[in-house]
């Protein structure tokens, strides 16, 4: 079976059923349409959000629109197709119409720089680029440098000159299923991760890697018809699609949020009833913050409904999750652990019954194995620390042209995930540290080595290391230790002005002037920087937590 299938079986059943809608609380409500026979509906509240909604019948209909307009183009099977989209109701029907024309789609991070994006396009091998108009300018620098890249489709009105209208050119293709056969070992998608350098690398996944997550997704969380779950991260990433993943299984209907305040959150969970609402730990603080201060009034929202808050992505703070049922008594709670490598989330899973293991990543997740080996691959015994591999249907196929990454992490079947861990008396898993030097802040992976390549190039900094610091609401902050020149000196403020060229996410949101220690070999002793730094950071977090 292939994931077209499910959507297809979803147009049959619950043709005229809402599948999928984008709510935008910032957007002008008087905004043209992109796809003319989407509902704007209206409201009689004067500060109503932009909202469009899209039934399962025009879903599969829009991606067979895509997939015979790219094999009207002369596409084969196994061309790779970028996605450059902000959340919107068109990133899915194009996602799932390059899988219907039987190629491989590549969705890439709207976080991206330009030559980043022109750096994971040449590697993927992206010979057509669909993106949105908030990358004009990101674009217009590199369109005419991508190498291989043969089209350049535009989602949005006044595209520029260099690209084609992607919606009108799908207004004149047919909305009948492609002719082409598929199976569930064909190639389905490149996602990107990251290397110990920080450079991407381009993950390949086929369909029974995504036909399983569906399932082991569905298994966790249980859903049904009449849920509705509530997406706020981006779909680029593997954790938010393989999560909307259990709505297509059930046929439900999904809510594309853009935009993280709390008051929109609780205010589109009200308005759009929804029951299943997965969050990233510094959303969940500033909801309970807003509700604890006052700013907001709970009371104000049909809340009875939602069932189910679950967390991904990062660590998770217990007693975020003690005031979280504090406040909401009646959800249940989850968490799951995955990587990109094992089709996004779900490898791992605490399971809404074991909220007494809150802490632990959990289990080993449906359809999966786990364990926790030596450096020789040996398992370890309960308690001691070692690397956590784990095994299932939704591993990698490889690292795209990549063997030799390749074959430091796929082993004999399992997928050594470079994150350290033990396993208690019951069997749950606590991760505790990552070779890695990975910082996750609010969900997003930095990768220290890109900073630290970019404040080498101040003519002050002798030396730099970038590491993470324990945060109350991000999970961690980036931190860095910066050597200066003899004779030179600087402020904090000089720095953090100079990091201004960098996108914000990225910039250091702490700067210490001290010396950086290496070792013998002339690597950065980063874990003498942690101890020294991080105690500080983990007292103050625990307070604020």
């Amino acid at each position: 079976m292939v994931i077209t299938e499910l959507l297809e079986k979803n147009a049959r059943l619950h043709g005229s059923d809402v599948a999928l809608v984008e709510i935008n609380p910032s957007e002008e409500r008087d905004r043209a349409e992109t796809w003319q026979d989407f509902n704007l509906i209206e409201s009689n509240c004067p500060d109503a959000p932009y909202r469009r909604e899209l039934t399962w019948q025009d879903f599969d209909r829009r991606a067979n629109r895509f997939a015979n307009l790219l094999l009207s183009r002369g596409l084969q099977k196994g061309t790779k197709v970028g996605i450059l989209l902000m959340n919107c109701l068109e990133w899915l029907p194009i996602y799932f119409g390059v899988l219907k024309a039987g190629c491989i789609a590549v969705p890439l991070n709207f976080r991206y720089a330009a030559d980043e994006i022109k750096y994971c396009v040449e590697l993927a091998d992206i010979e057509v680029l669909v993106f949105g108009e908030e990358f004009i300018s990101r674009m217009d620098v590199i369109y005419n440098k991508l190498e291989g890249t043969k089209m350049l489709f535009y989602v949005g009105k006044n595209g520029p000159c260099y690209t084609e209208d992607c919606m009108a050119l799908m207004g004149f293709c047919s909305s009948n299923p492609p002719p082409v056969e598929l199976c569930d070992k064909d190639y389905a998608a490149i996602y990107f991760s990251s290397g110990t350098t920080g450079f991407p690398k381009a993950i390949l996944h086929n369909h029974l890697s995504l036909i399983s997550s569906c399932r082991t997704e569905q298994r966790h969380h249980s859903q049904s018809k009449d849920d509705v779950f509530l997406c706020i991260p981006p779909l680029y990433h593997t954790g938010a699609k393989m999560h909307w993943f259990g709505s297509l299984l059930s046929g439900s209907k999904a809510v594309l949020l853009r935009g993280v305040k709390p008051e929109w959150i609780l205010r589109t969970v009200s308005e759009e009833k929804c029951t299943i609402v997965w969050l990233l730990v510094p959303w969940a603080q500033d909801i309970l913050d807003a509700l604890q201060s006052g700013k907001i009034d709970k009371n104000k929202y049909q809340l009875s409904q939602w069932r189910l808050m679950h967390i991904g992505a990062q660590p998770v703070p217990p007693s975020l999750i003690k005031r979280w049922l504090e406040v909401f008594p009646g959800h249940q709670y989850d968490t799951n652990y995955g990587l990109s490598e094992s089709i996004g989330p779900g490898c791992v899973h605490l399971g809404v019954e074991n909220v007494h293991k809150v802490g632990a990543i959990g289990k080993a997740g449906y359809l999966w194995k786990t364990a926790i080996v030596d450096e020789k691959g040996n398992p370890v015994t309960p308690g001691e620390v070692g690397e956590l591999a784990v095994r299932g249907p939704g591993l990698m196929l490889c690292y795209y042209k990549n063997p030799e990454a390749t074959d430091e992490v796929l082993r004999d079947g399992w997928l050594y995930t470079g994150d350290m861990a033990k396993e208690d008396e019951d069997g749950f898993i606590y991760l505790v540290d990552r070779k890695k030097d990975v910082v996750i802040s609010g969900g997003e992976n930095i990768y220290p080595v890109q900073i630290e390549d970019f404040l080498r190039t101040n003519v002050k900094i002798k030396d730099v290391a970038v590491i993470g610091l324990p945060d109350a609401r991000l999970g961690e902050i980036t931190a860095a230790i910066i050597e200066l020149k003899e004779g030179e000196s600087a402020t904090e403020e000089e720095i953090n002005a100079f990091c201004a060229d960098l996108p914000r996410y990225k910039r250091p949101r702490k700067i210490i002037f001290a010396d950086v220690p290496r070792n013998p070999t002339g690597k950065i002793e980063k874990p003498v920087l942690r101890e020294r730094y991080c105690k500080g950071s983990l007292v103050e977090a625990q307070i604020k937590g």
